[in-house]
């Protein structure tokens, strides 16, 4: 893009626009992961609806190819693309929370943190991710899981509305009742589909939940596997638990001894049945709730508490910060086979650096009441979705990362479900995966892509090409 083209698209923008000669041009094509070196053309950081009409009619004009960034969290770098314009949604960055319709209106460069703040001082929440820092729009786009899954849900089952740009530049609500083919595909389907500039959600009650920490040593991975297997899915559904492999992190809560341990654990959120419940009743509720842990063994360490449910949001934000190289790979699991759990005892062992990790997450209970075709998520009968990650601050690492991540998932695959969550594939997934992703609903998908997006305007993601 020539100077020329660069500065009318600067008197365009209320927003602005970053270029490769500006100072802040490097700090602005710096994303979560650290991983991905690329160099756009400009960055049209978006202000308002009016900003991203601006800045799409700009690339449409000028043959550019275009990435949407919401918060930059995308683990293969999706929202840049060398030579490209990078709409930058982060100046769109608001919640107006409605406590009476108990409904959330969100910007579309909004984080995980951002809602929960908003909406906890009402005593209500959204099922969302793991870690305050996530955008919202990346989130909710590829379905969304965490802690309050299996009571109430993935993030998309509690989406009402989406306020879209299209690739032509029209403006649409799409709800139940308004393009309610466009509704169903951004329930899971990604950015396929044009830039989201607001979502509305559902508010459910959320407070004071419990939060324990248990952790095995690695080599028992097999008999707490063999646990955890069983006993997840037939607890209630105000108890979640995640498996992860990890090293002990130096710091609390854990012990001195523990640190730079290699262990296997779960990290458990329990959600009071009565919202108000009292801190110290709903630990009581959480220690009975999960007072079965011995039957996987001894644990090598065991924590409960109670917590606001923003502060167990924040809890990984300081240990992952942005900045840190990732590499990772996902799969959904409708069982953890003796035969998967032979891989997961291996890789466990082998944990290459000491950050990197494998998590389980549960992805039952409410999630599996929609019915496989009321949205493009089609996986209602997975049981985990699982990650792979190698994660490091050291750029050196990067070629150890990415080895150990593929040859863990290549070994676990085969036992998986076939399809992966959405934001857990990687860069450069082949048509096949994304395919298996959504299953028969990925025809349906090509469908309402050709319809909103005929040309593949937007394919800076995880592409399914119009019909």
């Amino acid at each position: 893009m020539d100077e020329t083209a660069l500065d009318n698209l600067r008197g365009a923008l209320r927003g602005g626009v970053v270029g490769p000669g500006d100072p802040g041009y490097d700090r602005a094509r710096g994303i979560y992961n650290a991983m991905i070196d690329r160099r756009p053309a400009a960055f049209a950081r978006c202000v308002d609806v009016a900003d991203v009409r601006t800045a799409l009619a700009f690339a449409r004009d000028n043959g550019m190819a275009t990435a949407v960034r919401g918060c930059g969290h995308s683990g293969p770098g999706l929202c840049l693309v060398d030579g490209a314009l990078t709409l930058d949604l982060t100046p769109m960055r608001w919640v107006h929370i409605d406590p009476e319709a108990r409904t959330a209106r969100v910007g579309g460069g909004s984080r995980l943190g951002d809602l929960d703040h908003a909406a906890h001082t009402f005593g209500l929440g959204v099922p969302s991710g793991i870690m305050s820092t996530t955008g919202v729009g990346g989130l909710t786009l590829g379905g969304g899981h965490g802690h309050l899954t299996r009571r109430y849900g993935l993030t998309i089952d509690s989406l009402l509305a989406a306020d879209v740009v299209l690739a032509d530049g029209s403006f649409v609500t799409a709800s139940v009742d308004r393009h309610p083919d466009l509704f169903w595909a951004l329930r899971g389907g990604g950015g396929n589909f044009g830039v989201v500039t607001s979502f509305a959600f559902r508010l459910h009650p959320v407070d004071t939940v419990g939060v324990a920490i248990t952790l095995w040593p690695v080599d028992q991975v097999r008999e707490v596997l063999r646990w955890y297997r069983e006993f997840l899915p037939g607890a209630p559904e105000e108890l979640s638990g995640f498996f992860a492999l990890l090293t002990v992190p130096p710091g609390p809560p854990f012990p001195e001894p523990l640190h730079g341990s290699k262990m296997c654990g779960v990290v458990w959120c329990h959600t009071p049945a009565h919202p108000g419940t009292a801190p110290e009743e709903e630990r009581a509720r959480l220690e009975k709730a999960v007072a079965g842990v011995a039957a996987a063994g001894p644990p090598a360490f065991h924590f409960t508490t109670v917590m606001p449910y923003p502060a167990l949001q924040t809890m990984f934000d300081q240990l992952l910060p942005t900045g840190l190289q990732w590499y990772w790979r996902g799969d959904f699991f409708d069982a953890i086979s003796d035969d998967a759990i032979a891989v997961h005892e291996k890789y466990g062992q082998n944990l290459p650096t000491a950050l990197s990790t494998m998590h389980l997450y549960p992805v039952d209970g409410a999630a599996h009441r929609p019915g496989p075709d009321e949205t493009a998520w089609a996986y209602r009968d997975a049981l985990w979705s699982g990650v792979i990650a190698g994660i490091d601050p050291d750029p050196a690492n990067a070629a150890l990362l990415r080895r150990w991540c593929v040859d863990y998932w290549t070994e676990l695959h085969p036992h998986s479900m076939g399809g992966g969550y959405l934001n857990f594939l990687g860069e450069e997934e082949p048509t096949d995966r994304v395919r298996a992703t959504y299953r028969a609903n990925y025809d349906r998908l090509a469908e309402v892509k050709h319809t909103y997006d005929p040309a593949n305007f937007f394919r800076a993601n995880q592409n399914i090409p119009p019909a």
